[in-house]
């Protein structure tokens, strides 16, 4: 469940968030969002696959933290193992909303509901005693743009995709030091094969929109799946 609200001084003058990595605070989850835009920080750190959506079709990308549904191979107690998190995950409990007005300035959202909220005094202020958003606040008030527009911008990547057919489903499987066999299936990748056998017009296409870097990115961050099974054999380890 969620509870959104229009963020203001007014009425969440006092809130705090928790700012620290924790699985109490919603960070045992598997996946996250992952926007073309931020694909190069993203792939040095997680292995990026795509996803679509059984009912509309449409392609997302998502930054794989583990192998299962509640499973961050990157948390360990209050640390996030990762330089680099991705906007959507990153920026929680915070989102953007957009009035029903045609043309109307989007608004800083806050889910109400989400374990960041602090309610023991403790965390992060958004507001200051004179109602003045904290740097914290700005800082989220710029990443939460940040995702706004690589959001918008992403739906021309996916284009690009289909348009030349550089996805295919994939699947992986892994047998790991104690003998048990870890499986990920429902993801798609880029297709190398027709990738490479794209011809130099495409190729120029590709490149003049941005698409062919962050195609190469999702490629380059395949490479991670050696990391993330290490992360799982040493979790199995220790039980």
């Amino acid at each position: 469940m969620s509870q959104h609200q229009i963020l203001n001084s007014t009425d969440h003058g006092q809130l705090r968030i928790y700012t620290e990595a924790g699985a109490e605070f919603g960070d045992n989850v598997m996946a996250s969002l992952a926007m073309p835009a931020e694909f190069r920080e993203v792939q040095a750190h997680y292995p990026i696959v795509f996803r679509r959506d059984a009912e509309t079709g449409k392609l997302a990308a998502l930054a794989l933290f583990g192998f299962e549904a509640g499973e961050n191979l990157f948390l360990s107690g209050s640390t996030w193992e990762a330089r680099y998190r991705p906007m959507a995950h990153a920026v929680q409990p915070f989102l953007i909303g957009r009035p029903a007005e045609e043309g109307a300035a989007p608004q800083v959202h806050i889910d109400m509901d989400s374990p960041r909220i602090s309610t023991s005094g403790e965390g992060m202020r958004v507001f200051d005693d004179a109602g003045t958003p904290t740097p914290y606040l700005e800082a989220v008030a710029t990443m939460l743009g940040d995702l706004d527009y690589a959001w918008h911008e992403s739906p021309a990547f996916f284009t690009a995709l289909e348009a030349y057919d550089l996805v295919e489903p994939f699947s992986l499987e892994v047998t790991l030091d104690n003998g048990s066999v870890q499986s990920l299936v429902g993801f798609q990748t880029i297709h190398e094969d027709r990738l490479a056998a794209l011809d130099g017009e495409a190729l120029a296409a590709l490149m003049s929109e941005g698409h062919l870097a962050q195609i190469y990115m999702v490629l380059a961050s395949l490479a991670q799946f050696g990391g993330l099974v290490a992360r799982k054999n040493r979790k199995v380890l220790l039980g």
